[in-house]
């Protein structure tokens, strides 16, 4: 496991404030203050880990990878979703501050868009925040030529949302492509809702790059 390069700029500046700090506590000999310092920078650096060695559970390019670890906390269908064009069925993932932020690619493709559209910064355990909150959506098309999502959505502590992929990139299964910095919420969009297998319910935990969402059936 290691530090994630999207978090650069932050865990160098905590590093920073918390050895500054450590060496005056240190020279004003309050000891329990220096162990308390260690215990914060440890806690916030851990923020942006990133685990290596993560493989998706199955080898079936049509079984979606999940994009985020944590709690899945919505399944629904819509009607019209931007991202496919059409009917969809999303999958939503709340991450805690506990959780890793590292985002993955749930299957192989090309990279279409990548939309960044304003919004506000409510709390992500709330329903409203998945619809008002800035996010970020991705668009990736598959080898059969179908289109679908994964969006990124910030949280009230969450707000700074990295996603620097490029329309014509290559998507990747399982492989890194951003995060969320703090709380926040990721979804996985899929077309033709009535041929998704969901093989995870309300409630069940999630790894990223390895836990299999669904399974989108090949287009007849």
């Amino acid at each position: 496991m290691t530090l994630t390069r999207y978090g650069i700029r932050e865990w160098a500046a905590i590093t920073v404030v918390a050895v500054a700090a450590a060496a005056l506590l240190a020279w004003l000999q309050v000891w329990w203050a220096v162990a308390l310092v260690a215990v914060l920078w440890a806690a916030a650096v851990a923020f942006f880990r990133d685990p290596w060695g993560r493989h998706p559970a199955s080898s079936n390019p049509n079984d979606m990878v999940s994009p985020a670890d944590g709690k899945v906390s919505a399944v629904f269908d819509v009607d019209m979703h931007p991202a496919t064009g059409g009917p969809a069925k999303v999958v939503r993932i709340f991450l805690s501050v506990l959780d890793v932020h590292i985002n993955r690619f749930p299957c192989d493709g090309v990279v279409v868009s990548a939309t960044n559209v304003p919004g506000k910064y409510l709390d992500a355990r709330t329903e409203e925040s998945a619809r008002v909150n800035e996010s970020t959506t991705m668009v990736i098309r598959t080898a059969s030529g179908e289109t679908l999502g994964v969006r990124q959505v910030s949280g009230a502590i969450a707000r700074r949302i990295v996603c620097p992929v490029k329309a014509g990139g290559h998507a990747k299964r399982g492989a890194r492509y951003g995060m969320i910095k703090f709380g926040s919420t990721t979804e996985l969009i899929l077309p033709r809702p009535k041929d998704v297998d969901v093989h995870v319910a309300v409630g069940d935990r999630v790894t990223g790059g390895v836990t299999i969402l669904a399974t989108l059936k090949a287009p007849r």
